[in-house]
């Protein structure tokens, strides 16, 4: 969008101070947004900014999935990438395309068609609290139940590559569930907490936070041999319930990729 210019002002990148009209760039940190002569602008504009007029600074890093540079800790592209869990750094075309097929691999069996069929399905799955024989025992059938027993669902959280990763063995657990659901904890090295799985073993995993900027991120280690038995991996869905009464929790999972068909089976 065009903004008035006096005759004092001047391009925030080259400091042309003749140029007719000023577009509004970048927001700055102090609230305002950068002022941009029209050529600066229309680089801006096309996305070509630190491509231009940084590509001799540092701080250039490649995207995980794509490969492309991305100019990080720059204002101009601070809302271009994301920061990975375990370091590295991913564009925001190849975060949405991952979030798409990752919905889609989610649906896939629902719809009974191949994720590239599907288009982008942003609903929310809705999970109803109920008794243990209910429309979720097709992750809780094995835990052994009791009259009076109820698996109350608390939250799902849809595998990362980073969480299916078996090297890492670790999930990280969104902060809103993680200081709802979970105990609290104290120190960064956590504590230990014993959770059933589905098939009624008990495991034993250590739940932390690491220190993130004055902030908390929370982790569910010890998972590798979890992951690894169940065959997870990023797209799948893991389902935390709290079984009451008694209170313990409970991990179930949900296989969400589609099955190769009987003659890739083997391969």
């Amino acid at each position: 969008m065009a903004s008035s210019s006096s005759s004092n002002s001047s391009c925030f990148q080259c400091h042309d101070s003749t140029s007719n009209c000023f577009r509004n760039g970048w927001r700055l940190r102090n609230g305002e947004r950068a002022h941009l002569c029209y050529r600066c602008a229309c680089v801006y504009e096309e996305g070509r900014f630190c491509e231009t007029f940084h590509s001799t600074d540092d701080g250039w890093r490649d995207c995980e999935s794509c490969g492309k540079l991305v100019h990080c800790g720059c204002v101009v592209s601070f809302n271009q990438y994301f920061l990975l869990d375990f370091g590295g750094v991913i564009c925001m075309e190849c975060s949405k395309k991952n979030l798409i097929l990752a919905r889609n691999r989610r649906y896939a069996r629902e719809f009974q068609t191949e994720p590239i069929d599907i288009p982008d399905l942003a609903k929310k799955v809705q999970i109803e609290p109920q008794g243990w024989p209910g429309g979720i025992n097709s992750e809780i059938q094995c835990i052994p139940r009791t009259t009076k027993s109820v698996l109350n669902p608390l939250f799902e959280k849809l595998l990362t590559a980073s969480d299916a990763d078996i090297r890492l063995g670790r999930i990280v657990i969104p902060k809103k569930y993680a200081e709802t659901f979970f105990p609290e904890v104290s120190e960064p090295k956590g504590l230990m907490m014993n959770i059933l799985d589905t098939e009624n073993k008990e495991w034993k995993f250590n739940f932390r936070y690491w220190p993130n900027c004055g902030s908390k991120t929370y982790v569910l280690e010890g998972l590798r041999e979890f992951l690894a038995l169940r065959k997870l991996q990023a797209g799948d869905t893991v389902t935390f319930y709290r079984v009451e009464p008694g209170g313990t929790m409970a991990i179930g999972y949900r296989k969400t990729s589609v099955a190769k068909p009987p003659h890739q089976a083997s391969t």
